[in-house]
Parts: C-alpha cells; structure tokens; sequence
C-alpha cells in the first residue's frame, strides 16, 4: 500500500512493532465499526516523555470506563522498542495510542473473551518553548454525546466543529451548550476576570485534559485564584482574556473568540503570558519530577 503524507514508519500492533506500511486490521475491529475504543496522545520532549504517568493513567481509567478490560503497562513496555525501531528514541515526538474492543462479528452488545486491538506509533514533533499564536476561535453549538470525559475515539462531533472552523479561517471550534462554554473541539478553554482563571468543572461534559490539570496545579503553585465555573455565552465580553489548552496547543492566547476582540493580536494578556511562562519552566524538568 501506498501511503502519502505524513506516516510513520514504524508501528506497534497487537504485540509487534512492525512497517507502518503493513500494518493493518480487520474491517470488522469494533473501533472501524463503532468507534468502540479509547485513545490518548503525549509527547517527547528532548529531555524525555512530558507527564507521560497521567497519560497512561488516564488511558487506563477510560479503559475501565467503557468495559475494555487490558492492562495499559502490556503497551507501556513496548514504547522504547517502538521508539528505537523509529529512531525516535531521546527524540522529540508526539505519541498516539490507541486501543478498541477488538474483532468480532457486527453486534452492537460486547462481544465475550475477544482481545483488544492495541496500536501505538510515533512521528517526529517538536513543540516550541511558548506557543506564541494568538487565536481567533468561533464559537459553535455543542452536539455531541453526554459522555464527553470519555477520551472515545468516536470524534464526528469534534471533527465537524474543526471543520467548520477551518472553512471561517480560525484556528479552534469553541463548543455551547445550553448557553455556557463547555470546551474546544481539541483543547480546553480558560477565561480571566480581574486576575481570577475561570473554567468549565471536569463533569462528563467535557474532557479533563492533562494540560489543563497543569494549568490548575500552575494556577495554585502561583496564587492564581481559579474558579471551576462555566462561563455563558453572555459573559463572553466581560472577561479580561481567554486561552486554549491542550497537549500539542500547549497554553494558547485567544486573540478573539467569535465577535469579541480581547485585545490586539501581537499581544497576550497578563495572566496569559504569566502560565506561559511558568508551563515552558516545566518542560526543563526531568520527567520523574511532573506528577500531576
């Protein structure tokens, strides 16, 4: 098969590191079908895998989640061979993992004593010290399923809103539901008011990213006060600034969010910049000091 773009070279598949060229799996994977699986995404920095313990971890209780049983140190294990066998090994790079409930016969209930379908690869990646971007972000109505803290791989509703956002020339999609700011398509969003971080609560309406329990540990370390609090779509103009995050976004300055303007887009607000700076202090650190 010929592959165009950017693939990687190596892959880990059900036990094997084996050519991204000859991996494949079977059309009746529950994860082609249904969307039946959980996925998660980290990075290498230079210095080594960035919060990788909360990823795993997270992986591991979405897992649980959804009935998948499997135990997430069986892939764990497999990350260095499948580094070395890419070359990424001490290498920066984004990690995708992902695991389904395996191949059965179409059936909508969960097929009894079949294996998961475990996956895993590595492309090169590397992120810049700050995420300088200052987004424009549109907002859109939140259609998806109420499960939202469920990492599924199931993303028609976030890939839609992206979509569209990518039609209006904007950088992310930020999700309304029932008049109050829940998330971005792929990323999490903050707000402040007179120095103070607002959020959305980590409920099954959104998805608790690493990132953002970061930023919350940063805000506490910095004497930020932070409330877990939704914000409605009519409060939008009465907050001072706005930011994304997420794993690759890391801690994004939102320039304008729909038709407010914060401020201008060579300039990122204050408290902004404060997180920023003190997120790229933690990519310095060696990786058995970031523990969430």
């Amino acid at each position: 098969m010929l592959l165009k773009g950017n693939f990687p070279e190596k892959i880990f598949l059900n036990g094997k590191v084996i050519s991204g060229v000859d991996a494949a799996i079977s059309v009746f994977d529950r994860g082609f079908l249904f969307g039946d699986g959980i996925y998660e995404v980290m990075v290498q920095l230079e210095n080594g895998l960035f919060y990788s313990d909360a990823h795993w971890q997270r992986l591991q209780q979405n897992l649980e989640k959804i009935g998948i049983g499997y135990n997430v140190a069986e892939m764990e294990a497999y990350l260095n061979p499948l580094l070395m066998a890419g070359n990424l090994l001490n290498k920066p790079c984004l990690i995708y993992i992902q695991v389904t409930r395996g191949v059965a016969p179409r059936k909508h209930s969960f097929p009894k004593d079949v294996p998961p379908t475990t996956m895993m690869y590595a492309l090169p990646y590397s992120l810049p010290h700050i995420n300088t971007k200052n987004v424009y972000a549109i907002l859109r109505s939140d259609n998806r399923w109420l499960r939202c803290d469920i990492k599924s791989i199931s993303l028609l509703g976030n890939v839609m809103a992206n979509e569209r956002a990518m039609e209006e020339n904007a950088e992310e999609a930020v999700l309304v539901r029932d008049g109050f700011i829940t998330e971005g398509s792929h990323t999490n969003i903050f707000f402040v008011k007179s120095g103070k971080v607002y959020t959305h609560p980590a409920n099954q309406l959104i998805l608790d990213g690493i990132t953002r329990k970061i930023v919350l540990k940063l805000c506490e370390d910095l004497d930020i006060p932070v409330m877990e609090k939704a914000i409605g779509v009519d409060q939008i103009d009465g907050m001072d600034e706005a930011f994304l995050t997420g794993t690759t976004t890391q801690i994004a300055s939102i320039a304008q969010l729909g038709d407010h303007t914060y401020h201008a887009p060579d300039t990122i607000g204050p408290v902004t910049k404060k997180l920023q700076e003190a997120f790229a202090e933690l990519k310095k650190l060696e990786p058995e000091k970031l523990v969430l």
